[in-house]
């Protein structure tokens, strides 16, 4: 099976892509190569925009895993604009020429931010989606574009992921474990913003496996699928980084409690993805610290570039206007 990633050499996709490899799957990657190529050297890798593509050019693909647009909220909010071309327009194109190009099934990453501000409630794919910001707003409106286009002989498939963390060949320190693992390491104190705040966590390599479930389903399955470890408070995520990095290096590290307002809070129930695609995830939050902490002689200097979306962003936006 032949499966072009849009955006594959980013965060999720430097985990998926060598995934999908060791399955057997022919990879291809188109990527804007903003954050460098950290993917395996046999690794077919296009560096294009990804309007630029055609439907010839998706002629012989049989799957097509869309991973780009903007990533967060803080590059929503930057460029709002651009942020609605890129994560609303640009997936509904792909999928529009990957239909009349005959492939099979598009997946597209959506994420749980959908959901807004849920209070209590444990949600599911059929609870309404709420978000009031940019971010979340243009990826329920990408997801709709590709889901709209779903028929007997195409499959479209979304998953909304929750906040995925851990690590990965193209490093980010701008998530929330990451980030306290960083803090805990750098200054031996991890901040709290809300402590009763709930998010879903996601290891990225949980990431990486549910992708490869949506790629093995039934040609017949499409939808909506909500995937993540489990749900916790901001501040339970702060308590396990702090234990797990204690455990891993013998020094202390304390705790600090502020009580920032937040519009984002959201818990979900992720019984249809396993039911349906078989995702069964298996890294908690003190198995994403680990992964984090053996790799931690390859980062050099936390304060690269790199490793934070919006100040990369910052730098190639007024490039992209141009």
């Amino acid at each position: 099976m032949k499966i072009l990633v849009a955006g594959g050499a980013g965060y999720v996709g430097s985990v998926l892509v060598p995934l999908l490899q060791e399955h057997g799957y022919e990879v291809v990657v188109v990527d804007t190569l903003w954050f460098g190529n950290h993917l395996p050297e046999d690794t077919q890798v296009h560096q294009k925009n990804l309007f630029e593509l055609r439907e010839e050019d998706l002629i012989g693909y049989s799957c097509v895993i869309f991973l780009a647009g903007m990533s967060n909220d803080p590059m929503a909010e930057y460029s709002p604009a651009l942020n609605f071309i890129e994560n609303a327009s640009l997936p509904s194109y792909l999928a529009f020429i990957a239909k009349k190009a005959g492939v099979g099934r598009f997946i597209y990453a959506s994420s749980c931010t959908v959901y807004g501000y849920a209070v209590n409630e444990l949600y599911d794919e059929e609870c309404p989606a709420t978000c009031g910001f940019p971010y979340g707003i243009s990826k329920l409106q990408g997801e709709h574009g590709v889901i709209q286009m779903q028929d007997e002989s195409f499959s479209t498939i979304s998953l909304r992921q929750g906040t995925v963390c851990g690590y990965s060949p193209r490093m980010r320190f701008d998530l929330i474990v990451n980030t306290m693992y960083k803090a805990a390491i750098l200054e031996g104190r991890i901040t709290v913003n809300n402590p009763s705040i709930w998010r879903p966590i996601l290891d990225v390599r949980d990431t990486a496996t549910a992708f490869l479930r949506a790629v093995q389903a039934a040609p017949s399955i499409s939808g909506v699928f909500n995937v993540a470890y489990d749900n916790f408070t901001v501040g339970q995520i702060g308590d396990l980084v702090k234990d797990a990095v204690e455990e891993l290096t013998g020094q202390r590290v304390q705790i600090t409690v502020k009580d920032m307002q937040d519009f984002r809070n959201y818990k979900v129930t992720c019984a249809k993805a396993k039911t349906t695609l078989g995702f069964a995830p298996k890294y908690d939050v003190t198995d994403m610290v680990k992964s984090l902490h053996n790799k931690r002689a390859t980062y050099g200097d936390f304060a690269d570039d790199l490793f934070y979306n919006i100040v990369t962003f910052k730098k190639v936006e007024k490039k992209l206007w141009a």
